[in-house]
């Protein structure tokens, strides 16, 4: 921890307060390996009430996760959330094997707990995908909380120590996207977002962006000097 602010705190008195995960979990996420730790005592509890989310999550699901149902995607919801499982998975893996980005995995972890959140509330949710990103959370959220990834573990009906199952693959099928968000902008200030075919071509992204009622109403009286396209990400629109 940072010297030099004059902010150092015992660890002891972090794990006595919140728990060794919790301590664990805030120098990890706080600053990169290459970057001083500053003392945040607001950091420490936002890291505490991260780990409760997911154990009240897991609670929640505890059921479902032995249940025995077949992962369907059916709906393009299903297909958005196994997509953030998966994407969650693979930047995990990349970030602790390849960049030591621990930090970045963290946050990439709170990203699929809140899209998991927001999933199982589905009246159309599939189990199977539930049970899957419930499995994969605890699993690679256990090497920055061990002793909550243990208990997550049998929480779940899992035998034996969750660090002696082999690291999850991710399903490359799972981030093939049928379709895309665009951000459409008019001089660079964005005007709209705009889901489209993930293979749609420019001259066609082109064409729907024009037919956007907000974008009309941002060029309307203007004359349209160039479009802009980039697949699977943006559309700018320059005007006079």
């Amino acid at each position: 921890m940072s010297k030099s602010k004059g902010n150092t705190v015992s660890p002891i008195e972090i794990i006595n307060k919140y728990g060794a995960d919790t301590a664990r979990l805030f120098v990890l996420f706080a600053a990169p390996p290459e970057r001083d730790l500053d003392w945040s005592e607001q950091g420490v509890e936002g890291c505490f009430r991260f780990i409760n989310r997911v154990y009240r999550l897991v609670d929640e699901l505890t059921e479902v996760t032995k249940s025995s149902a077949e992962i369907k995607t059916v709906t393009k919801e299903d297909k958005a959330m196994r997509l953030v499982i998966h994407s969650t998975l693979n930047k995990v893996t990349s970030d602790l094997s390849e960049k030591f980005g621990f930090n970045t995995a963290i946050a990439a972890l709170m990203e699929l707990i809140n899209e998991m959140y927001k999933y199982k509330e589905l009246d159309t949710r599939n189990d199977g995908i539930i049970r899957e990103g419930i499995e994969t959370i605890v699993t690679i959220l256990a090497p920055f909380t061990p002793h909550v990834g243990e208990e997550l573990w049998t929480m779940i009906g899992k035998e034996g120590s969750v660090f002696d199952i082999s690291w999850p693959k991710y399903d490359e099928k799972a981030l093939v996207q049928d379709e895309v968000e665009v951000i459409v902008q008019v001089n660079g200030k964005l005007r709209d977002k705009i889901s489209m075919d993930a293979n749609i071509a420019k001259e066609d992204m082109e064409k729907v962006v024009l037919e956007s009622e907000k974008v009309k109403a941002a060029i309307e009286g203007k004359n349209v000097v160039k479009v802009i396209a980039v697949p699977k990400k943006l559309v700018n629109i320059v005007v006079k």
